[in-house]
């Protein structure tokens, strides 16, 4: 077994920005296909296309597709926990708001998390530190939604429904980090789980997309569109998901909350230099607070800050 670094070398923080690049375009890739295909569409290519290149890559780095029904039902709910439920809030919600924006909301994933693991697991409790690091994250996502969004509420705010999406999604996202425990105890390689995951959320996704948007009546997509579709399925999900697991091999979950921080860096770049989005003030404002939250909800840096005033 790897032993896990505490502290990161250059290979990981290197392997760490390129995940936060990588994943910091799949706003990017939504943002331009979400134009012109409708969601679930989009969610459902994403998703089948991921699933079938690692697929492909299973056999080839030796390993084997579990073939337990009970596995596949495990498959199934991390699916839709992981995959189908957010990606499909965040495409929609990215329709009304900018995919810049959207990353800042998905990056109170892991607000959402330390409060969902305090009541589903009994050795991830709550702490004095992570309830601070959480309320000033809430405090963060408010200044964002900011209290002029309440306005028109009933009249059809949709800007106000699509960051609630983009919350709803990173709730989704903190269940199935919950869920997603009992992997650990069932000797599967995290390849073989992320392709599983993918495969079920295809088998979710495929017959939704057909039912709801019938996309063969829709007009053929630009080889613009097309190709954020190709980038968003095997470089923000597929290698993503490669890099993602092999950070957390040599570098733990804790290190990989990291990524968090940088995913809203590259997605606002993209935005605003190719998509022309430009975002306000407080939403800078709110990201700020976010990043605060998460440093003390981690808390190395504090504890690096106790170690100096100790030797001074």
């Amino acid at each position: 077994m790897t032993e896990i670094k505490q502290t990161m070398g250059w290979k990981e923080w290197g392997l760490l920005i390129i995940l936060s690049i990588v994943w910091g375009g799949s706003f990017f890739f939504v943002g331009v296909a979400v134009k012109v295909l409708p969601p679930f569409t989009i969610v459902a290519l994403r998703v089948t296309i991921a699933a079938v290149a690692l697929n492909l890559l299973v056999p080839a780095m030796g390993h084997r597709m579990p073939t337990s029904g009970k596995t596949w039902l495990a498959f199934l709910g991390m699916g839709l926990l992981n995959n189908a439920v957010p990606f499909s809030l965040i495409v929609w919600g990215q329709i009304y708001i900018a995919s810049g924006l959207a990353s800042i909301l998905n990056a109170t994933t892991p607000f959402f998390t330390v409060v969902v693991a305090h009541f589903f697991l009994s050795d991830e409790k709550l702490s004095g530190r992570r309830l601070i690091g959480v309320i000033i994250g809430i405090a963060g996502v408010a200044i964002m939604i900011g209290l002029q969004a309440l306005d028109g509420l009933g009249g059809g705010n949709y800007a106000l429904l699509a960051q609630l999406a983009i919350i709803g999604a990173t709730v989704s996202y903190a269940f199935s980090g919950v869920y997603g425990r009992r992997f650990s105890g069932m000797g599967l390689a995290p390849i073989v789980v992320a392709t599983g995951q993918l495969t079920a959320a295809s088998a979710l996704l495929i017959p939704i997309a057909l039912i709801v948007d019938q996309p063969w009546n829709l007009a053929m997509p630009s080889l613009n569109v097309w190709g954020s579709i190709i980038g968003l399925a095997l470089v923000s999900t597929s290698l993503a998901y490669i890099i993602y697991f092999r950070i957390l091999a040599v570098a733990g979950a804790t290190n990989l909350l990291l990524v968090t921080l940088l995913v809203p860096v590259s997605a606002i770049l993209l935005g605003t230099t190719v998509l022309g989005e430009r975002l306000e003030p407080r939403h800078f404002v709110g990201m700020g607070l976010l990043a605060i939250g998460l440093v003390i909800i981690d808390g190395r840096l504090l504890t690096l800050f106790k170690s100096e005033e100790s030797i001074s």
